[in-house]
């Protein structure tokens, strides 16, 4: 009755739901070479869970930043009325960030990019996120140019635990649905 009742709520609404199953060729991590690491067991997804426990760097000075982060590789291109759905857990609030080939490292060197910041949780959240919830960060330089969302450029989503520059840290973050309709 619950499974006819969900079904008929998204006929109605309109949604069609493209469920994802984590597989471990669509993840992937990246750290600074300055020592940050990210460490999980035997592989990064396990029964259907991306589970990542992340050691970031203070900042090593000013040309050299340090940087964890969990990226999920898009099978497909993004609409303007996307939707993701995503459940997650981790100890520290997490940034989702769309990776946008204008702000990378062909960009224009800002590497500013448009964001969400997800609270923290020790237990499984689910959030449904859309194009209206990203911005830019408030400490994009001044000088730099917003070119605003291009999503055919954007390749990919980055889940970074909220670690400051200064300090650096230790986070877990897991990833257990993650869904893009």
């Amino acid at each position: 009755m619950r499974l006819f009742i969900l079904v008929v709520a998204i006929l109605l609404s309109g949604c069609t739901v493209a469920s994802q199953t984590l597989t471990s060729n669509q993840w992937r991590y990246a750290t600074d070479p300055h020592g940050s690491q990210a460490t999980y067991d035997e592989g990064l997804v396990q029964n259907g869970v991306v589970s990542v426990h992340f050691t970031r760097v203070p900042r090593v000075d000013k040309a050299n930043n340090s940087w964890v982060e969990l990226i999920y590789d898009l099978p497909q291109q993004l609409t303007s009325a996307f939707i993701v759905t995503l459940a997650y857990k981790s100890d520290k609030a997490v940034i989702v960030k769309l990776s946008q080939q204008e702000y990378g490292g062909l960009g224009d060197k800002s590497y500013a990019h448009y964001q969400s910041v997800l609270p923290a949780s020790n237990s499984w959240q689910v959030v449904r996120l859309s194009l209206s919830d990203f911005e830019r960060p408030s400490w994009t330089p001044e000088w730099s140019k917003d070119k605003g969302i291009v999503l055919e450029h954007i390749s990919a989503l980055y889940f970074v635990p909220d670690l400051k520059d200064a300090t650096g840290g230790e986070a877990t973050l897991s990833v257990n649905r993650l869904e893009i309709e």
